[in-house]
């Protein structure tokens, strides 16, 4: 619990300081979907991961201090996320809100912009635990999945005719969200969570 309350802080934070910003800021609220390739890396090579895809959608607000400079935006999120094996997939549903800091150069018609940010993910959907054996090795007998998550985002893409938002996203986790255990349960590891993000946004 005082784990999701130190991550839930700077969020929190983040979000006052864009409300109490709108005064002076061009605020814009949208919707924002697209493509997740996900894996996860585990601190010992005990299990053969490998992407999976998935989805991700839900509102966003965008505040920026004119065409071009600085700005913040922020979304909620539903968001698939997990891993591939050679015996099973494991994904696992999470509304994730990201909150980042945002430059756009100003430019006509087509806008590239950059931003990035941390995020906090909380799982509410698909299995906690995920029983995996791997066939050559023989070792994993259980993949735990956790219920809260954090990490950092690094983002690039363009707004075409101040409208339309479309960017790659690398996400990378800053937490363990999976933990493995051998069969015996004498011994754990960890994985943290890497995403690659296609997404589109359409703002109002």
């Amino acid at each position: 619990m005082m784990e999701k309350k130190k991550w839930l802080l700077p969020a929190v934070m983040a979000l006052l300081l864009l409300t109490t910003s709108a005064a002076y800021a061009q605020v814009r609220f949208g919707v924002k979907g697209g493509l997740n390739i996900a894996s996860v890396k585990f601190n010992k090579d005990v299990l053969e991961s490998d992407n999976i895809t998935g989805f991700h959608v839900g509102p966003t607000i965008e505040g920026m201090f004119g065409k071009g400079g600085v700005g913040i935006d922020l979304a909620v999120l539903y968001s698939q996320k997990g891993f591939d094996s050679d015996v099973d997939k494991i994904k696992n549903g999470y509304i994730e809100v990201p909150v980042n800091l945002k430059f756009k150069l100003g430019l006509p018609l087509i806008n590239p912009y950059i931003a990035g940010g941390p995020y906090a993910s909380f799982r509410i959907a698909g299995d906690k635990i995920w029983h995996v054996r791997d066939n050559t090795k023989g070792i994993i007998d259980q993949v735990d999945a956790q219920d809260f998550g954090a990490g950092l985002n690094f983002s690039a893409g363009a707004e075409i005719f101040n409208r339309l938002q479309v960017g790659l996203t690398y996400s990378i986790g800053l937490t363990d969200d999976y933990k493995t255990f051998d069969a015996n349960k004498a011994n754990s590891y960890t994985g943290k969570p890497h995403t690659w993000m296609i997404s589109a946004a359409l703002m109002f």
